[in-house]
């Protein structure tokens, strides 16, 4: 079993920066609150099916008592200036029937580098030491970057379409490697 709330992995990208992926812990707030800033009105609208201002308090709150069981939380990091800044996120939470809703948010000058897919590896590495069955997730159809995610991480997938949303289903317990 993988200690969900101790993950950490190092990992080059393919513009040769280093970056950790890494367990949220309650002392990152403002590193997210301050990731959040950095999004640009599109990338917010994509990941939360419309316009955010900003993290609520009941966000936060949900942030800091991730229990890395039902609700997992991994960040992709980077250091600029001797200081760790946060340049993505991936969600996994449990629905009560083996499978986990899944959801990721990269910001806009660390695109193309393959970060959602790396952080879908790793929260599937999680997710599948913890027994879970499938990962479910609900995209726009004008988000071909994070649908190219799902058809490329090897896990199979089904869509369906409906009130103009993609809804995604990875097959967890087939053979990924």
């Amino acid at each position: 079993m993988i200690n969900a709330s101790q993950y950490t992995e190092t990992e080059t990208l393919r513009n040769g920066l280093e970056v950790c992926f890494r367990a949220s812990r309650p002392d990152d707030i403002e590193r997210i609150v301050d990731a959040f800033k950095e999004l640009d009105a599109d990338s917010i609208y994509l990941r939360f099916f419309g316009p955010k201002k900003e993290i609520s308090p009941a966000e936060i709150k949900r942030f800091q008592e991730t229990d890395f069981i039902n609700r997992v939380i991994l960040l992709c990091t980077t250091v600029h200036d001797e200081k760790e800044i946060v340049i993505a996120s991936g969600t996994y939470v449990l629905d009560g029937e083996g499978a986990a809703e899944v959801a990721f948010i990269v910001e806009e000058d660390f695109h193309r580098l393959g970060i959602a897919g790396r952080l879908m590896k790793h929260l599937g590495r999680i997710a599948v030491a913890a027994g879970v069955k499938a990962f479910i997730a609900e995209v726009l159809p004008r988000n071909n970057a994070m649908l190219n995610v799902f058809e490329r991480c090897g896990w199979p997938m089904t869509t369906k379409t409906s009130e103009g949303t993609v809804h995604v289903w990875l097959d967890l317990t087939a053979c990924k490697d």
